[in-house]
């Protein structure tokens, strides 16, 4: 029998906007989107072979359109403007368990093969991964202020393991190996995916996994069939948007990132009945950074309290 993560989010029906927000999530009732959608994802996207059935049948049970907040929080008029707020660039609604989310100390702690050899101390954790070269190691450097605590590489593919990196000495983040990369051994991706796939899924002390999506190019179907794996198997899961300082250039089609994040917002649509939780990031300016370590604080609170 699998185990599941021990945090399943609640969300709540609540009447503010992301006012921070530079753009709002298109309606859900809108169809009319500049790029066509995608076909169901039939394939798993985490083993290529795998006879998963991700085809859109019922979506993923979560209220229409609302945003996260832990439970027990105070959604009165009164507590709405006292204790809680939206993040800047998020959907996300901070409550009264976003405390300590300084980050003081870091450290790496081993890469493992298995998820049986992952650190077995109990420590809360969240997992970062996303297609090779989305900005995974950056983003994690900046999410600690260091500047090589994980090693970077223009080279796609350069995290091949589950690493962990023990911060405040309280939690971890966890690096995973990224998906997508065609350049690497068939057999090579088979078996990174596998282990990713199982420390998904067998992983008691995964908090929840931060799903990196490249705001810089138009929505990608693998990131959208990940984030439906992810959510069909009741995975705890957060759009991170990675590079959002790019600019319109040709390559992305003179979009700029929150026309992309936008796009990726109604394309997911099909698959959840929500738009999930999600932020926008650049490790080149720090956009986000803060906004990140605020909303694992009020995760990992209310995962320690239950």
């Amino acid at each position: 029998m699998l185990l599941q993560p021990r945090l399943l989010p609640r969300f709540f029906s609540i009447s503010i906007k992301p006012r921070f927000s530079p753009f709002s999530p298109r309606a859900a009732h809108l169809t009319t989107i500049p790029l066509p959608l995608p076909s169901p994802p039939i394939l798993s996207p985490i083993i290529p072979e795998s006879d998963l059935d991700l085809s859109i049948q019922n979506p993923i049970a979560l209220p229409l359109q609302k945003l996260f907040v832990p439970p027990e929080t105070d959604l009165s008029s009164d507590a709405k403007s006292a204790h809680s707020r939206v993040l800047t660039g998020s959907n996300i609604v901070l409550g009264p368990y976003a405390r300590d989310s300084q980050v003081a100390s870091a450290e790496y702690v081993k890469s493992s093969v298995r998820t049986a050899d992952c650190p077995s101390d109990g420590l809360p954790e969240f997992a970062l991964v996303g297609r090779s070269n989305v900005g995974k190691s950056s983003l994690l450097n900046s999410l600690v202020r260091r500047k090589n605590l994980a090693l970077t590489s223009k080279k796609p593919g350069k995290t091949q393991l589950i690493n962990h990196f023990r911060i405040n000495d309280s939690w971890y983040l966890v690096d995973l190996p990224g998906y997508g990369y065609a350049s690497a051994p068939k057999d090579s991706r088979l078996i990174w995916e596998e282990f990713t796939k199982d420390y998904f899924l067998k992983r008691e002390t995964l908090v929840s996994v931060f799903l990196l999506i490249d705001a810089s190019i138009p929505a990608k179907q693998i990131d959208l069939e990940y984030a439906s794996w992810l959510g069909r198997n009741r995975v705890p899961m957060t759009l991170i948007f990675t590079k959002c300082d790019k600019r319109k250039k040709k390559k992305n089609g003179g979009r700029r990132p929150e026309e992309n994040i936008e796009i990726f917002l109604s394309l997911i649509g099909k698959f959840f009945e929500t738009t999930p939780p999600w932020i926008m990031t650049s490790s080149l300016t720090n956009m986000g950074r803060d906004e990140i370590l605020l909303h694992m604080s009020q995760l990992r609170n209310y995962w320690l309290k239950h």
